[in-house]
């Protein structure tokens, strides 16, 4: 009977030993897998976040600046076209407060009766342009022949003279400053505001003028003063 009782005592004691060894074997293993599992799956979701972060909030960032920059640049440059542009407003007026070219201008031409008789040439800016004549004497020829080009007599002058609207500037050329029967006739006279101007005018005369040793008075603005005469 004891001999019984002995063994079952046995037989609980190792199932005892046992089920604390398995015990012990789960509570070993359990945080080692856990631990294996975070280990594992836990850089690849921070990897993934990293990721989405970098792809989608920083070029996003970058982006909105590099935009905001191109457009206070864009702002910037528009209203500096706008200041050009109202300046070039008045740059489209050709020569708009500059010296007078002769293709700045326009000439008409009347016969006098003063001074033994002399042309009268009237200049004007054409329409929409501001120009200054800032040269005192115009450059005047009959003929492309050296005795046909007119001096100068320094009458009149003022230097310069605006050009605009309706204001105009005159000067008087004498086809002839003799008293013989030579000359040559032209019908035409050529005028420019500089000697190297490249476009001169042509201009027609009111009737065929016989021209020998001719003169030419400075621009002025009062008509008076235009009158040619050799002192």
């Amino acid at each position: 009977m004891r001999s019984h009782l002995a063994a079952r005592s046995a037989r609980l004691v190792l199932a005892a030993a046992a089920v604390t060894a398995l015990a012990a074997t789960a509570t070993a293993c359990g945080p080692e897998d856990i631990e294996d599992a975070g280990s594992s799956t836990a850089p690849s979701a921070v990897a993934s976040a990293g990721s989405d972060n970098s792809s989608s909030d920083s070029p996003s960032t970058g982006g909105s600046n590099a935009g905001g920059s191109t457009d206070k640049k864009t702002d910037s440059g528009a209203k500096t076209g706008s200041g050009s542009g109202s300046g070039s407003g008045d740059g489209e007026k050709s020569g708009y407060g500059q010296f007078c070219g002769t293709n700045d201008l326009e000439f008409t031409v009347t016969s006098q009766s003063q001074a033994g008789g002399y042309y009268l040439v009237t200049a004007k800016a054409k329409s929409g342009i501001t120009c200054y004549l800032d040269t005192n004497t115009p450059s005047v020829s009959f003929g492309s022949g050296a005795d046909g080009v007119a001096s100068p007599v320094g009458q009149g002058g003022e230097d310069p003279i605006k050009l605009t609207g309706s204001a105009v500037a005159y000067t008087g050329i004498s086809p002839k400053t003799t008293n013989t029967d030579g000359g040559k006739e032209f019908e035409n006279v050529i005028i420019a505001t500089t000697e190297d101007d490249p476009d001169p005018a042509e201009l027609k005369l009111p009737e065929p003028a016989n021209v020998d040793k001719p003169i030419v008075t400075n621009w002025a603005t009062n008509r008076a003063e235009a009158i040619p005469v050799i002192v």
